[in-house]
């Protein structure tokens, strides 16, 4: 027969103290003297007693629990930003709820509101517009998003995405290139912001930038994409990819074409996920920090909970990963 479940009430006998102490002790709302807490601690710890989540949160109106509502975990950018969220969540003993919206605005809404009513503070990416993201604003929750506002009083933590697309044209620009293509992402709000840094650093040489449409962030998009802009009528030397998947797919299919990477046609992508460091070629791209930007969210998330509404945001800077995906072009 099995011993019966610890109550609160048998916690309180064995200590000898009241059952309102045990639980202002267990749900953390008073500090009492080193001898009652030494006591209380180790007659829980002997009868092996465990607090109801759901009756500290009646009690302290905190669930512990913070919410991560991300785009696609199959994407290694968000599977790094959950990674970095849950190291700091651990750290303050709350756990990580999380919610993959798997790349669809019209349930981002009803997922992040369902989030909401369990956790007490929340971490967002999002495609949707600000005007379209506005409700936020109404969850009576702390809310960090992972890109940069404009207009929404709402604290943020984003990638330099100008500065990143300069970095990698001006590296495509230092080996040579002078006919190069962007092959981005439309449905994503940051995509105009990856445009414009390339766009700008080519513009100082007198160059343009090419833009294409993936449709989606994945690797087969930009497979499917590669002989629509490697048999047309403007062929490129150099691809910036708006991420490491959309790069590994094109790669995959100049390679079908019978391209000689990178001898022919250099590629670059954006996030540095460990696939790159995999690729054949390996992969040139540009470190988002994407597990810091999981850390920082979650720290800030932290700082509104204990009362510092900052609305700030925060931009974390790129860095450059040279690899062999990218080469001098040969002289004609």
């Amino acid at each position: 027969m099995k011993n019966p479940i610890p109550t609160i009430r048998d916690v309180a006998t064995a200590a000898d103290v009241s059952v309102a102490t045990v639980s202002k002790y267990v749900n953390g709302t008073k500090r009492f003297s080193p001898e009652v807490e030494s006591r209380l601690k180790a007659t829980i710890e002997k009868l092996g007693y465990q607090t109801s989540p759901l009756a500290r949160s009646m009690v302290t109106g905190r669930t512990r629990t913070i919410g991560l509502a991300i785009l696609d975990i199959s994407n290694p950018h968000f599977a790094s930003v959950v990674k970095g969220a849950n190291r700091v969540a651990l750290t303050h003993g709350y756990t990580l709820l999380l919610v993959d919206t798997e790349e669809d605005p019209a349930r981002e809404r009803s997922l992040i509101e369902a989030l909401a009513q369990r956790v007490d503070g929340l971490i967002v990416s999002s495609r949707l517009s600000e005007r379209e993201a506005d409700w936020m604003l109404g969850l009576k929750k702390p809310v960090v998003m992972l890109r940069h506002l404009n207009e929404l009083a709402i604290p943020t933590v984003s990638i330099d995405n100008c500065l990143a697309t300069y970095m990698l044209a001006r590296h495509l620009l230092d080996l040579g290139h002078r006919k190069i293509a962007y092959l981005g992402f439309g449905q994503a709000s940051i995509d105009p912001e990856r445009i414009c840094g390339a766009s700008e650093c080519l513009a100082e040489e007198g160059l343009a930038l090419d833009v294409y449409d993936a449709h989606a962030p994945t690797s087969v998009a930009g497979e499917q994409a590669c002989s629509r802009i490697l048999l047309g009528p403007r062929r490129p030397q150099a691809v910036i990819c708006y991420n490491d998947l959309i790069a590994l797919g094109f790669m995959k299919g100049a390679k079908a074409l019978g391209f000689q990477l990178p001898q022919e046609l250099s590629v670059t992508g954006i996030d540095n996920s460990p696939y790159g460091e995999y690729s054949e070629p390996t992969l040139t791209t540009v470190d988002t920090q994407s597990e810091k930007m999981g850390e920082l969210a979650t720290r800030k998330v932290f700082e509104a909970l204990s009362g510092q509404n900052d609305t700030a945001y925060l931009l974390l800077e790129p860095r450059l990963i040279v690899r062999d995906s990218t080469s001098n072009r040969p002289r004609p």
